[in-house]
């Protein structure tokens, strides 16, 4: 599966999303796409209309990441959205997914996001 992930650049993704994705069994199970894990990479529609499932974290908001959801939406590309526990979302997000997911930590989003794509 390929396996889109969208964020804002406002926190620590390297450290806090993209290593623990990496250092995951969903790494070696699926294509991941991580945006700007080598610099910032044009993130394109064909990118995500070519996508199996978007992983959103959206803890933190973030205007690209919305037009990336949008163009998601667009394509029927399944979304999930993950954010930190105690995390103030978006409620628009809701129109176009019912699939959100509350984390702790690291770790307990890897087996939560597992969970879901199994």
């Amino acid at each position: 599966m390929k396996i889109f992930v969208a964020h804002s650049s406002n926190f620590d993704f390297r450290n806090e999303l993209y290593l623990p994705l990496r250092n995951s069994e969903l790494n070696k199970n699926h294509e991941i796409f991580l945006p700007q894990e080598n610099g910032q990479e044009p993130v394109t529609q064909e990118l995500i209309k070519n996508s199996n499932l978007i992983i959103a974290e959206i803890s933190y908001p973030s205007t690209g990441q919305g037009i990336e959801l949008g163009w998601a939406d667009i394509y029927n590309i399944p979304i999930v959205c993950i954010y930190k526990n105690g995390a103030k979302t978006s409620r628009s997000l809701k129109k176009i997914t019912d699939q959100f997911i509350s984390y702790d930590n690291s770790n307990d989003m890897i087996e939560k996001l597992t969970s879901f794509i199994k």
